[in-house]
């Protein structure tokens, strides 16, 4: 049970989802496919989906790469929230949100698994959120040249240490898609 009080249901976040920020990113097609699969059990369970839109100097608002990737549709009725930093709770309206909807527990899937992703875990189970990363739904691109290990091990790591995170009166941890059952999970 989250820290939170009167926060009894979940949500799915889906960080950054947009033809730019996922275009060279690792196992591309499978992940998107994935997390079409979680919004699908989601949306049966009618568990609130909320997209999260990043933009800035580099990703302009509007422009063909700030879109939401077009194999994901979003409907009229799932909330979106735009945001400028990694951590989709910095300086966005997520948290009055998310109590408006007595949400207290979030998973979360989406990009980049060393910016975004990592930010927004971090900053929700800080905030008091059990927080749940889909193992096998999320991504980043190839920083090898930068200096970064490859992809497929960022997304290990971050998978390994994520499943070891605890904080008092919060649970967090990561499990696979096809194991997810928004109604049953993490209880």
């Amino acid at each position: 049970m989250p820290t939170l009080t009167n926060r009894p249901h979940s949500a799915l976040l889906i960080i950054d989802v947009q033809v730019g920020v996922v275009a060279e990113a690792y196992q591309r097609d499978a992940v998107i496919e994935t997390i079409k699969t979680l919004l699908d059990k989601a949306r049966q369970a009618k568990i609130h989906v909320i997209w999260i839109q990043h933009s800035d100097d580099q990703l302009i608002r509007e422009s063909n790469e700030w879109q939401l990737v077009p194999e994901l549709q979003r409907f009229a009725t799932e909330s979106l929230v735009e945001k400028h930093f990694g951590d989709a709770f910095e300086d966005t309206e997520l948290e009055a949100m998310l109590a408006s909807l007595g949400v207290g527990r979030l998973f979360i899937a989406g990009a980049q698994t060393d910016a975004c992703i990592r930010s927004t875990i971090h900053g929700a189970l800080v905030r008091g959120y059990d927080t749940f990363l889909i193992k096998d739904a999320h991504t980043t691109e190839d920083l090898t040249a930068w200096g970064a290990p490859p992809p497929e091990l960022v997304i290990a790591h971050t998978n390994v240490y994520w499943s070891f995170q605890s904080a008092p009166g919060r649970k967090a941890g990561t499990i696979a898609a096809a194991d997810v059952d928004f109604m049953d999970n993490c209880e």
